[in-house]
Formats: C-alpha cells, structure tokens, sequence
C-alpha cells in the first residue's frame, strides 16, 4: 500500500465516515492530490486552493446535503495553515465546517512523519533517516522505502501484506491464521527479525510456538504504551522490564487501539491485559498516582481516572468531569457491565448537577407569578426531576456492588445539590399558591378531565376510547411517554392542576365524569372519604360503578396489566374501556429503593397496550393519572415537620384537613380556594417539602410541583410504521460466541445487519429482556448510554452497533435466553442462548 492509499484508507475515510465532514490544511501542499482522489458521487471535496469564496459557499451547501443525507461526507481541502487563535478562526471562512466535523491534522500524531512511521512501521529507522535530512520528502521517496516485500512466509501465512497487520495477526490471529502459525515454524525467524526491527523487540522465548512468541509479545506491547503515556518516571522494579524504543511509540499506539477497538479482539485484550497488569503488580506499585496519562492499557488507570471524575464532583468542577468522560467513554474498560454502571453513575450525577445549576441561574426570571413558574416547570424544570429520577435509577444499579462505599459522597453531593434547588423552588411555589389558590384559573383541572376531553369522544357513535387511569404518573414521565408514542400516532400532552388532597382516593375520583362539578370530601368519623353527589366514590369497585351506569353495555373496565397479559377481554361492542394501573405508586410505596426500574416496566406495560387496542379498532385513547409525586432522597434525618395546632385530620403524611391557625411552616387557607369541597373548612401543608414522618423517600399527598402538576396526554391511533424483519435483521454476540456469563452485568454486542434500500434510514427499537425457560423475565437492559432510562429500549439505524450491558436478577442462576424483542408487539427479532457460571 502506497503512502497516499495508507493516508486516504487509514486516515481520512475514517474520520469522515465518523463526523461527516472533514477540513483538512495542508500550507506544504502534501495532500492536495490525496483529498481530491477520494472524491466519488457520494463524498463531495472541496478545493479551496482555487476560490475561497466560492469554496466556501460549495462547502455551506456541502455540509446541508450532508445533514440532509443526501451525501456520506465531505472533505475540505484549505492550502493554509490551520487556526490556532481564536482570532485567526474568526477570520478562517472554514472555521464553521472545521467545528461541525473535525481537521486533519490534528495533533502530533498526524505528522507527516507520524503518518509515514505508521504506513511502515517494519521501517522505522529508514524514515527517521530521511526525515532527518529532508522534513517534507516526496511521496515517492516514503514509497521507495524498503524496496520489495519481506516477511514472505508471514505474509503467506497470515494472507496479510504489509508488517503492521502481520503484528497485528500475530497478537490475536483469527481461527484460520492461528491454524497456520501451528502448522508450521518457517515464520518464527522471520518474527525475531520483523520484531527487532520495527519496535526494538528481541524474543527471548527459544519457543516456536505462537503461545510463547504471543506471551512475550502481548506483554511488550502493552508495557511500552504504558510507559510511554506515563508522566512520570518508573518505579525502580520496573525499570528493567523490556519495552519499545521512543522510534516505535506510533506502532505501539496504533496496535493498542486496534486491539481495543476491534469487537474481535476487545475479550483477548482485556484478557491479556489483567493478566500484565498482576504480573508486574501494577496496582501496588501505582497506588499513589493520581495522573497515569490519557490512555488506559491497564484496567488499574480507568479506576484512577474514575477516582479523578469523582473528585471533580465533589468539587463542583463539572467541566473536568465531562473532559474525563469524553476522554474515556469509548475505553475497552466500560464494555465490562460493572465499569459502565459506575460511568453511568457519574454521567447521570454530572447531567443533573449541570442542570440544577442552569434551573438555578434561570429561576429568578421564571419566578414573578405563578403561571409563569408552571410555565417554566412544563417547559424546563421539570428535566431536572427526570434527571434525578435517572440519578437514583443510575444509584440503585450500581448500589449492590459498591461494597467499598466509593460512590457514597457522590451520591451525598448530587442530593444535595438537587435539594437546594428543589427547596428554593417549593418555597416559591407555596408562597404563590398561598396567594392564587388552586387549581390557577384557566389551567385544565385534572377533575375536568373526563367531561372536557373524554365525553366529547364518545358522542360519535361507534367511537372508541380507552381511558387509562394511571397511578402517579408525575408531569416528567408523561414527556418521556409523550415521546414514546409518537411513533404510534398523533400524540398531545396537556398538563393538568391534580386535585387536592393529591392522593389516590381523592385524585381517582376526581377523574370520573361531573368530578369538576360534584367531587366533595366527606369527615367521617376522622377520615376522609370522597364523594360524587351523593355517592360514595372511595373503592375501585364505586368509582367503576359510576361509569358504569352512565354509560352501560358500552363501558368495560380492568387492570391494565392483565389487558397486556392476556388475561382480561372484553366486548367488541365497548366503545369506554377504561385501563387501570397502579404499579408505580405500590412499588415506590413498598420498594423505593428499587422503584424507578419499576417506572421503565410500568411505561412499556402501556405502549404493549395500546399497540393491542389499535388491533381491536380502537380509535383514541386518553392517559390521565390521579396525582404526582416526590422522590424525598435529599432529606437528612431531620428533615421532617409537625402539623399546625388546632384540630387536622393527616392525610398522606404531606397535608391536613380540618381547623386551626398557621404557622411560619405552613401553609393554612380555606379549602374553597384550593378547590376542595366538603366537610373540612381549612387545608394546611408544609412550606417546604418535609413531611409529617421521618424517613420517608417517596410520598405525595401535598402541594409541590412534583405532587400537583399532572399530565393528560390524548392519542389518535394510527398503523404503526415500525420496520419490518425482511428489511432489516438483528443480531447479538457475547465475548466472540462465549455461552456463559461469569458476571451478573453481562455486556451483550448488539447490531442491526442487512437493511435494504428502503429501510436504511429508519429508526428500529428493540427491547433487550433475559428470559428463563418458563419465559419470565430474569433479566434487563441497565438503563444508560444507548438504552433509554424511561423505556427500557434502544433506536438503532440499519449498521449500527452497540454493547449493552444486562442487569440479571441477583438471584437467578440457570439457563436463560436474551431476547431482542418488537417493544410493541413483543415479536421476537433474535435471542442468545446463554447460561450462568458465577464465581462462588
């Protein structure tokens, strides 16, 4: 391969195939013919040597047709030399396109003399000696070198030419090269002379066995590019240890990264790597480093630099963090499940620190009434609710295996730093509701649900709604459903004021029909009990009945989740169905430790139903919920507050209802202007977020945003458009065909493969479950990087391809089955027989 075929092959197809648009300066003229000899109808290049305006202009267009995908790429190539200050990219007219792709060069490693030590690495010595003499040789010159090919039983052995894929094949040699390497000893001389010549290595192995040339290699390699991103000076015992010459440093990387980056070599690597790293005691002996370099040969570094990430948390210094998480998210280290659900951890703890400090700055802007604070939380602040959701979701996958505390200040800082912003946000709240009342005039009520968006409905005959009634669906998680179901048909979120008391007796009554004229709260005998007119409206059973008798034969009702399961039918003449579920609110009520993977469970429950009800002719279905709530993780032990004097009746531990005066800690008004009818004359909550009961992680019940802010999302349900399995196919691998897991954090590669002409450009979603031999699930995809911590589930294009990391049941050990699954239909797109082999 010439030196121009190495630079557009190994260089810049890459690059471009990588960002999409590529500047490449070249003030020495090297490259010009080399960029304009890529060009073909799907890559544009730009050659700005003849017109800069009129380049620029072509490469704006360029870069749209890009975006459109209407090209693969484009390259601009600028006869200058790049920009450095920000002066001189001001006055660059490609500065824009540099910033939306990347540059070549770009850094010490894309030399020319880099370039051509990587070209040839069997050669170093020649190319150091030309370089010396002439800093920018021909083309011709770097061809010239070396002259015909060596290594002739290598290269036939291995069906490989040029000497960097030779030592590449010789470190993790596919099935058939290793078959011939056993087959034959002709290529061992050979190896001695290619290895001391191109990094310095002389064997002392007197095998012929690839084992042993492997075993020395595979040691020297990796301890060279340690040593050379090593900052500073070895430690004395390891002085001695053989490694490469400072000539061979661009070899060295190369291999490294090809290793690691190759889904066919990344086990081997990792193998061999933990296998060096206890050899030479590596995590002794650099105990006390806190800088180790860029790169992470070791799997000993990654821990140092998730040690460094965590101190930039507790130091507030995000912008290091996300440097340290750019620097390494692609690290073979986090393809382990274990390493990826302490990166996941920090990346969830750094998305929600950074936007607590921009809802903060923005508050004071958003703050002035209360229309624009609900405004603002519908529009922006709720995100940081998602965020600290996905935090803990992040913490409760993690939690188990953290035995040594390490993310315990973490976890500390970023609660508190939610907390701060949470509080101040409450406090706000509460003083604006004091004044306004509740719900706000001309906001939807959530008692106004049925009759303004339900009702109307079901006046067109032969009509049919499924009105789903979801137990604290909070405002945050009906965006993330909102999202979800647009695929399916034509979607719109409404927020609703909930109803107050904000909980599960009162907020389910009040979506039933005439609850905005009729809904009042009765004191019997100390407690509350709900009631519509005259009826009492307390228990499912009563609530049913009340639609029931307005609407008869045409209304059928039950739990959702048997509707998904198959276990509930109803009529073909139903023209009401009204779904239920309560899962979430029962499991953060019983399980709060473990409750937001519950919230993934109880979405997808319903997008399985509605894709159902769209097979049984439905035409609309509604999404309400009864109340919010509040994950109550930042609270300290002390964090809780007593009810004001006078004579209250508790409700749900964040509010009362009764008689008697306030206080600075409360909130007292007359129950009319909160919107509650009844026997009760006064309501009372806590200013802040505290509760009538210490320890408490979750609860709602009283007035927040996070309590009181409710979605109401309505659906036209249209054929779905999800691609089929004859367009394109899935396909999944563990550890290059391994059958059993040793961890309970398996990382499964995933690929979508073959997508014809008409498919290429779509989005497939697939649900990754394990499933045991009776088919319950036992298995999960762990939320983060490409899985979506609300649905569960990854939006890949045709080509792409990701690792993910499976969350197994703590107690499950057996066979079991990875599903790639339809996450609509439950259609199964491939699956992986695999079994469990856990270390004792």
């Amino acid at each position: 391969m010439s030196i121009a075929e190495f630079i557009q092959s190994k260089i810049l197809r890459p690059r471009l195939q990588k960002t999409g648009s590529l500047v490449v300066y070249d003030p020495a003229g090297h490259y010009q013919d080399v960029c304009n000899g890529l060009a073909d109808e799907k890559l544009l290049v730009v050659d700005a040597s003849k017109s800069s305006i009129e380049s620029r202009v072509a490469a704006m267009q360029g870069l749209r047709d890009v975006i459109d995908q209407q090209l693969a790429g484009m390259l601009v190539y600028v006869p200058r030399k790049a920009p450095e200050s920000d002066e001189e990219r001001q006055s660059d007219p490609f500065a824009a396109i540099a910033a939306a792709g990347c540059v070549f060069p770009d850094g010490d490693g894309d030399s020319f003399e880099s370039l051509c030590l990587k070209a040839k690495p069997d050669h170093t010595t020649a190319i150091r000696a030309i370089f010396s003499q002439d800093v920018s040789p021909s083309f011709a010159v770097v061809d010239a070198i070396g002259g015909g090919l060596g290594w002739p039983n290598l290269r036939a052995l291995l069906s490989v030419e040029s000497a960097r894929d030779i030592l590449f094949a010789l470190l993790a040699p596919s099935e058939a090269q290793q078959a011939a390497l056993k087959g034959s000893d002709s290529w061992v001389m050979e190896t001695r002379d290619l290895l001391r010549n191109s990094m310095g290595l002389t064997l002392k192995t007197r095998g012929k066995t690839w084992d042993s040339v492997a075993n020395e290699l595979w040691r020297f390699v990796l301890f060279s590019e340690f040593v050379f991103d090593l900052p500073g000076a070895l430690p004395a015992s390891l002085a001695d240890v053989p490694r490469a010459e400072a000539l061979a440093k661009p070899l060295i990387e190369d291999l490294c990264d090809r290793l690691r980056n190759d889904r066919r070599t990344q086990s081997a690597y990792i193998d061999r790597a933990d296998e060096i790293e206890s050899e030479f005691n590596l995590v002794s002996l650099f105990s006390g480093w806190s800088d180790l370099g860029d790169r992470d040969t070791f799997p000993f570094e990654e821990r140092t630099f998730l040690s460094s990430a965590i101190e930039g948390i507790l130091r507030d210094d995000i912008d290091r963090v996300r440097h340290i998480m750019e620097r390494h998210q692609q690290s073979v280290w986090t393809g382990k499940g274990e390493s990826r659900a302490q990166w996941d951890l920090i990346r969830s703890a750094t998305e929600l620190m950074q936007t607590c400090d921009d809802m903060e700055r923005q508050l004071s802007d958003n703050a002035r009434n209360l229309d624009v604070l609900l405004a603002f939380y519908v529009s922006s602040l709720r995100e940081a609710d998602r965020l600290h959701r996905e935090f803990e979701q992040a913490v409760s996958d993690y939690d188990w295996q953290d035995k040594q505390g390490v993310m315990t200040p973490v976890k500390s800082q970023v609660r508190k730093q939610y907390g701060k912003l949470v509080e101040k946000v409450q406090l706000i709240f509460t003083r604006h509701v004091e004044q306004s009342g509740w719900p706000l005039a001309g906001q939807l009520s959530n008692a106004d649900v049925f009759d303004r968006i339900v009702a109307p409905k079901l006046q067109k005959n032969g009509h049919k709604v499924a009105y789903f009634m979801i137990d604290a669906l909070r405002y945050e998680l009906g965006v993330a459903l909102e999202h979800q179901l647009k695929e399916d048909g034509q979607v719109e979120l409404q927020a609703a004021m909930a109803q107050l008391p904000s909980i599960t007796l009162v907020g389910m009554a009040s979506l039933l029909p005439g609850a905005g004229q009729l809904l009042r709260i009765k004191n019997d005998d100390q407690s509350l009990v709900p009631m519509l007119g005259d009826q009492v409206v307390a228990t499912v059973a009563q609530r049913m009945d009340v639609l029931r008798k307005k609407y008869g034969q045409r209304f059928e009702e039950g739990r959702l989740e048997e509707f998904v399961r198959g276990r509930f039918d109803f009529s073909p003449e139903t023209d009401l169905l009204v779904l239920r579920a309560v899962e979430i609110d029962s499991h953060f009520e019983n399980h709060p430790d473990t409750a937001p993977t519950e919230i993934t469970n109880a979405l997808k429950r319903i997008r399985v139903a509605i894709h159902k009800l769209k097979e049984r002719g439905f035409h609309e279905v509604v999404i309400a919920t009864d109340h919010g709530f509040f994950m109550n993780t930042h609270a300290g032990a002390g964090d809780v507050c007593s009810k004001p004097s006078g004579n209250w009746v508790g409700v749900h531990d964040r509010c009362a209802l009764g008689d008697g005066s306030g206080d600075s800690n409360h909130i007292v008004v007359a129950t009319e202007k909160m919107g509650i009818r009844g026997d009760f004359a006064k309501f009372a909550a806590p200013h802040s977020l505290a509760s009538y009961r210490n320890g408490l992680l979750y609860y709602h019940g009283g007035i927040s945003l996070q309590e009181c802010v409710v979605p109401v999302i309505t659906m036209q349900l249209k054929v779905s458009n999800q691609p089929t399995l004859q367009k394109a196919s899935v396909a999944m691998g563990y550890k290059n065909g391994a059958k059993f897991i040793t961890t309970r954090m398996p990382v499964i590669d995933l690929a979508v493969e073959t997508a014809d002409m008409f498919s290429k450009e779509s989005d497939f979603e697939i649900l990754l479950e394990a499933h045991d031999s009776k088919g319950e699930v036992v298995g999960e995809a762990k939320a983060g990087g490409a899985v979506n911590p609300a649905t569960g589930t990854l939006s890949l294009k045709p080509g792409d391809k990701v690792q993910v990391t499976i969350k197994m049941q703590m107690d499950f050990e057996g066979k079991f089955k990875i599903k790639a699954l339809n996450p609509t239909t439950y259609s199964v797109y491939c699956q992986l027989d695999l079994a469990t082999d856990y270390a004792v």
